[in-house]
């Protein structure tokens, strides 16, 4: 009989690339969920008066308002591009390890390369 550890240390424990996509299409999706209300309320002073928007316009050409924008184009673009990764696997496309590691590569490669498209657009 296999003898069981008796403890985990956590970091020894590597987290296989499918999994750590995963859990990043977890917090991108968090991040997303957390940031709807300020974007809306961001949404609704832009559409309120011209004041408002040209104030909203003055917040955002911030660099940390344009880094915080960045964060999400992120989070939208990787949990956009995990979301249709894990419809594939729902329907049992690119289950094999290989095909579920190949797949995770282009999920992280999509979302960044995206991301910087959005970035040069943002700056």
């Amino acid at each position: 009989m296999k003898k069981r550890p008796k403890y985990l240390d956590l970091m020894k424990i590597r987290l296989p690339l499918p999994g750590f996509v995963s859990i990043l299409h977890r917090a991108s999706g968090l991040l997303l969920y957390l940031f709807i209300p300020l974007l809306l309320v961001a949404l609704q002073c832009s559409l309120r008066s011209e004041q408002g928007f040209d104030s909203l316009a003055g917040f955002f050409a911030s660099p940390l308002a344009k880094l915080l924008l960045l964060g999400l184009s992120w989070a939208f673009f990787h949990h956009f591009c995990a979301g249709i990764r894990f419809l594939f696997l729902d329907i049992d496309r690119g289950v094999s390890l290989q095909a579920a590691r190949a797949s995770s590569k282009a999920v992280l490669a999509a979302s960044l390369l995206l991301t910087l498209v959005a970035g040069v657009l943002i700056w």
